[in-house]
Formats: structure tokens, C-alpha cells, sequence
């Protein structure tokens, strides 16, 4: 009995529709707050989403600001004297702004502050100024940020998905990124 349930069910999942058996994760409402590392939605109404090729171009052209949100752990306070510190090392797309730990679902209010003040710097203060907002593949903290910069008024927004993951797939330069320093540094 066992046997033939396994195999109808096996059956049912190798006869159904390659989109049945591959969902895409839904477009939610509100932010991602949790599970951050996990598959994006295909798509962030108001915003235009970018394959690799398509970032590509816009960076080639110099034709829009990128923006890196991929977090990073601070220096922790009150280390012993003596103690070495070595931050992982982030490589990203050239010529990006990185902005780390803006992609929570939830941001504090100095950190809300810090992004908006991010996007201002590299937009030049123009809300219709191309922003590209990127981090991994897979990575829910560029589809949040991406979200928020259009919750802030920004009008033309592109979400790049595969992130540095798919720029480096592609064999496309990096460079070594430092980010902008957090309110609290």
C-alpha cells in the first residue's frame, strides 16, 4: 500500500507542469522580515527587474547609480585591547554605493535615516534618477530595499536579483568595496 501511494505521488509531481513543480515565491504585500536568504519573487511592482545583460548595460553606459545592501557585521564593541579584527571582504559591482543592513524588513529609525540619505547622495537628489539596488542571488534584502526606495518616492527603481552572484557568473569585473560608514560608527 506504502509502494503505491510513493509511486502515485512521484508520478503526480513528474507528470505535473514544470510551474507547479517550481513555484516562484509570491510577491508579499509588506517587507521580508525574516529568512532573508531564500528565492526571490520574479518580480517588484513599480520597479523594473534586470537581468545580468540588462545591468550590464546600465553600468557600461554610466547610465545609473548602483547600490550594494549587503549586510555587514560591525566591528564588535569593546573587543580586549590586542584583539585583531578582519572584516570579510566585499566585492562588488564597480562604482557602487555599498549601503549594508538596508534590506531588513524592519529598519531602525537611524538606519532608515541613513539609507534615505544614501539614496539621496546617489541619486543627486533626484527622486527620477536610475537607482540599481543589488546583493546576492537569492537574497530578499535588495527585493526590501528596492521596495522601500520606491516607498520613498523614488520613480525609477531596478532590482537586480542575481546580484554579485550572477555579475561574477558572468566573469564581469568586481572591486573591492568599503561601505558607507553607519550612523553608529
Amino acid at each position: 500500500m506504502r509502494r503505491r501511494i510513493a509511486a502515485a505521488l512521484v508520478a503526480a509531481v513528474l507528470l505535473a507542469p514544470a510551474s507547479a513543480q517550481q513555484q516562484e515565491p509570491f510577491e508579499p504585500e509588506g517587507f521580508r522580515t525574516d529568512n532573508y536568504r531564500a528565492p526571490v519573487p520574479a518580480t517588484l511592482a513599480g520597479a523594473r527587474v534586470l537581468t545580468t545583460e540588462e545591468a550590464e548595460a546600465i553600468w557600461r553606459a554610466k547610465s545609473g547609480a548602483f547600490i550594494d545592501v549587503l549586510p555587514r557585521p560591525p566591528k564588535p564593541k569593546n573587543l580586549p585591547e590586542g584583539t585583531v579584527w578582519r572584516d570579510t571582504p566585499r566585492k562588488n559591482i564597480p562604482g557602487s554605493l555599498w549601503l549594508p543592513d538596508t534590506g531588513y524588513g524592519t529598519l531602525p529609525p537611524a538606519m532608515d535615516d541613513y539609507f534615505q540619505r544614501g539614496l539621496s547622495n546617489a541619486s543627486h537628489g533626484d527622486k527620477a534618477a536610475l537607482l540599481v539596488i543589488y546583493c546576492l542571488a537569492d537574497c530578499w534584502m535588495s527585493w526590501n530595499a528596492a521596495k522601500r526606495a520606491l516607498a520613498y518616492g523614488y520613480s525609477n527603481i531596478a532590482w537586480y536579483p542575481d546580484g554579485t552572484d550572477g555579475w561574477e557568473r558572468a566573469k564581469l569585473p568586481t572591486e573591492e568595496a568599503q561601505p558607507e560608514p553607519r550612523p553608529e560608527q
